[in-house]
């Protein structure tokens, strides 16, 4: 495919044109109090055509891959960028090329998810569930499977000629338990890029099951926060969770030139020195977001956001990163062969420090460790809440009190300005899911623990 994606390109009249196909084999399982909730098994396959021609863009794609509707789609392509430079009024000035992408990259995968058929895995997944629900004090309970299968063959007029084969895999589950009309939630969820070995490597998914379980019994007795700013301790997922939402998106070059609160900001200090943010599409290849090459041909490299306190870079693909006179680093991305890329992060994180998590606990009077990240919104100005599975009041330096209900919010900015210890440990936490910035992609984030001051929010009273 790549050979023939080749020959295709080099008769296009564009003044850059890309060639990108794109198979991919996707499954899905859900089972929800005992039943069968959804079952897919979906496989699609296409080629996406872009074309750029005196400063316009235009776009094509089809699921046929012979010569003549490569060919038919190649001229459309073609046309919309010639009528969208028409209508233009003002023509971008080019495209920065990047890091050329050549060769073959494969995800390490042990043990694919290919070895075991669909009765194997509706049976792990029923088998979760069911025991989940068996437990005391459960009243419901949730499983999912969900396992992605991509082959892509990627060329460009500016020398790309790259193939990727990837699998991602997630496993998820919730226990529900109830109190005085209440539900009250326990969640368990992976994700990896790899096989199956890798996806249960440390939990398997009656450990996932008990843990979520354990989690929503537990929740039954916890007190409610009162509301009120104060340090904090966050783990690593929400560590992760503010990097890429309350932080990541804010430096995406299109949120960026559309006005986000980082624009105009570079080299300026907006996060203690403490902070690294990087983001790193090859940082760990079992991340959620293991991305070696974009859906522009370009190889993917550690973008450092932050540095050691001071904004650094966006996050850009070809086009924006002329404009910003930046280098694209990789985060130009497209969910399906039907789709534009368009920037989106991969691996984003925040860099370990020198202290032990316990000695973040140990040197607070008074505070609280959050942990378990749910869901919560953020803005370009980097306003953020998000909920919290699980917050445990600190006293004197040690974990007392669990208590539930609880959210944190603030300035995802401020809050970095605040961070006065980070932790020497690290863990990428957020491989299950997607980011839905127009389309899906998968992602991942993380860190160490880490020490910052936010608003806990909660009842004025606990239970």
């Amino acid at each position: 495919m790549k050979d023939k994606l080749s020959k295709l390109i080099e008769k296009s009249v564009g003044d850059y044109v890309e060639a990108r196909f794109h198979e991919r084999d996707e499954k899905f399982i859900e089972v929800s109090n005992g039943e069968v909730e959804d079952v897919r098994s979906k496989l699609l396959s296409g080629v996406g055509l872009r074309v750029l021609k005196n400063g316009a863009w235009g776009f094509s794609s089809t699921s046929k891959t012979d010569k003549k509707s490569l060919k038919t789609a190649l001229k459309e392509a073609e046309k919309s960028a010639k009528i969208s430079s028409e209508a233009k009024k003002e023509s971008m000035e080019g495209l920065k090329e990047g890091n050329i992408a050549e060769g073959r990259y494969e995800a390490a995968v042990n043990d694919s998810a290919k070895n075991y058929s669909m009765e194997e895995k509706m049976n792990m997944v029923k088998d979760t569930e069911k025991m989940v629900r068996k437990e005391d004090e459960i009243r419901s309970g949730k499983c999912r499977w969900h396992e992605i299968h991509d082959e892509k063959s990627i060329v460009n007029s500016y020398g790309s000629e790259v193939e990727l084969s990837d699998e991602k895999l997630e496993f998820y589950v919730l226990a529900y338990s109830l109190d005085n009309g209440e539900r009250i939630s326990g969640v368990e969820s992976t994700g990896v890029t790899g096989g199956w070995k890798d996806l249960f490597e440390e939990e398997s998914p009656e450990k996932m099951g008990s843990k979520a379980v354990k989690t929503a019994q537990d929740l039954l007795d916890a007190k409610t926060p009162k509301g009120e700013r104060t340090t904090v301790v966050l783990n690593p997922e929400m560590v992760g969770l503010i990097s890429h939402e309350a932080i990541g998106h804010t430096v995406e070059a299109d949120f960026v030139l559309s006005g986000s609160i980082t624009k105009g900001k570079i080299d300026e200090k907006v996060a203690s020195d403490k902070v690294t943010l990087v983001d790193d599409g090859k940082a760990d290849p079992h991340a959620g977001g293991w991305l070696p090459i974009d859906d522009e041909g370009i190889e993917a490299k550690r973008t450092e956001i932050i540095k050691n306190g001071i904004l650094k870079n966006y996050l850009c693909d070809r086009e924006t990163a002329e404009i910003l006179n930046m280098k694209p680093m990789g985060n130009a991305r497209a969910y399906e062969y039907s789709d534009e890329p368009i920037v989106r992060m991969s691996n984003t994180f925040i860099e370990p420090g020198d202290y032990s998590p316990e000695e973040l606990i140990e040197e607070i009077d008074e505070g609280y460790y959050l942990e378990g990240a749910q869901g919560g919104q953020a803005d370009a100005n980097a306003e953020f809440m998000f909920g919290v599975e699980k917050a445990y009041k600190i006293e004197n330096g040690e974990k007392k009190d669990l208590f539930r209900g609880v959210s944190i919010s603030g300035s995802g900015f401020e809050v970095l300005k605040s961070i006065d210890a980070v932790a020497e440990d690290f863990r990428f936490d957020m491989g299950s899911g997607f980011c839905g910035k127009r389309q899906m992609a998968k992602v991942d984030g993380g860190g160490p623990h880490l020490r910052c001051e936010a608003i806990i929010g909660g009842k004025q009273e606990g239970k």
